[in-house]
């Protein structure tokens, strides 16, 4: 399955429901010859129907009220960003004006047009930074509005499945909507593929969520019920199957914890000074195999002092394989290399002249 930002053009709905599950219970019992039967013990009879409806309907209207309060928190902290050609949406960082969102949604633009959620005039913004390696950027507005509300962004490392979100953005240019899921699963690591806009990045612990994300979602704010941002939704799946449209219910958004390293250093520096990202410190090419060349990634060129450099891979050497991960392709050695930290010992394979190495790496930083 293919991944890419989401622009797909499709609405859908999702809503809570419950459901209530009737058991009936018969209990009899005999009193000497006319078998007259006796009620149970009232103090272990079921709850009556009416009464289990009541507490189904509580618990939906408890649920109901959460969604509510989160919006009401939230809401106003998620914004619309459209640039000459593209139209995303972006969280409020700080007091000061600074609005993270996607590299995508800024593409190559420098100045935008910024609506606050319930506000029907646009103010304008210029870019910090963009950081299309992580799809991040961080835009500021020109003229701070009074009341500006930076949104509060949680931990994603205590992120678990099954926890309800809220997915909230600009889908299709609707402002201020909103779409509600589960975290789906985490730590997923997913190339965006550089087609469609996309920026090609590679993204190490996205979080995935069934929140429908659309386009114009990209941007924007995956909510947990203690409003707070624990993600921004950056990409939609995509099924080859269905002539790559949009896969119903896969969606991923890149956690708050990475949001706040990037965005947090283009806001102090105005630019980002520590990737947290491994390297290898080269330039290569995706090789497919032959007789008498393996697949894997062709060493195009080797940056001096660097990781590979200093542990002899040469231009012209084929990776095919990093700490017991088969590496064929400039993707799947970015995978790789995602889910590494800097300074990381491992173990590279290599062909050169048909004869297969295997060195130890130390990693670097990109």
């Amino acid at each position: 399955m293919d991944v890419s930002p989401a622009r797909t053009p499709a609405l859908r709905l999702i809503a809570p429901f419950a459901a209530v599950l009737c058991l009936t219970a018969l209990v009899s019992g005999c009193d000497g010859p006319t078998g007259s039967r006796e009620p149970s013990d009232p103090g272990t009879r079921a709850p009556s129907l009416d009464a289990r409806r009541a507490s189904a309907q509580d618990a939906t209207d408890a649920l109901q009220s959460d969604y509510q309060r989160v919006i009401k928190d939230v809401l106003p902290s998620v914004v619309q960003i459209q640039g000459s050609s593209d139209l995303g949406s972006g969280v409020v960082y700080d007091d000061k004006g600074h609005i993270v969102t996607n590299a995508h949604v800024v593409a190559r633009d420098r100045r935008f047009r910024v609506t606050t959620a319930g506000s029907e005039q646009a103010l304008t913004a210029s870019l910090v930074f963009a950081y299309p390696d992580q799809d991040l950027a961080v835009v500021k507005l020109d003229k701070v509005p009074r009341g500006l509300r930076p949104a509060a962004f949680g931990d994603s490392d205590k992120v678990q499945m099954g926890q309800i979100v809220l997915a909230m953005g600009s889908p299709l240019g609707l402002s201020s909507s909103v779409t509600q899921g589960i975290v789906s699963a985490t730590g997923r690591t997913v190339s965006e593929g550089g087609g469609d806009g996309g920026t090609g990045a590679t993204i190490a612990n996205m979080v995935q969520t069934s929140a429908a994300i659309n386009p114009g979602n990209s941007g924007g704010a995956l909510v947990n019920l203690d409003s707070q941002v624990i993600g921004i939704p950056t990409l939609a799946a995509t099924d080859p199957q269905l002539g790559g449209s949009a896969a119903p219910g896969i969606g991923f958004a890149i956690p708050a914890s990475t949001v706040k390293t990037i965005a947090g250093q283009i806001v102090k520096y105005g630019r980002v000074v520590n990737s947290g990202r491994a390297a290898l410190g080269i330039t290569g090419r995706t090789v497919v195999g032959a007789d008498y060349q393996p697949a894997g990634v062709a060493v195009v060129d080797v940056q001096a002092g660097g990781a590979a450099d200093r542990a002899g891979i040469r231009s012209g050497d084929v990776i095919v394989r990093i700490g017991g991960r088969d590496i064929t392709s400039i993707t799947s050695l970015s995978e790789a290399l995602a889910a590494a930290k800097p300074g990381q010992k491992t173990q590279v394979t290599y062909v050169r002249d048909g004869d297969e190495k295997t060195v130890e790496v130390t990693l670097g930083e990109q």
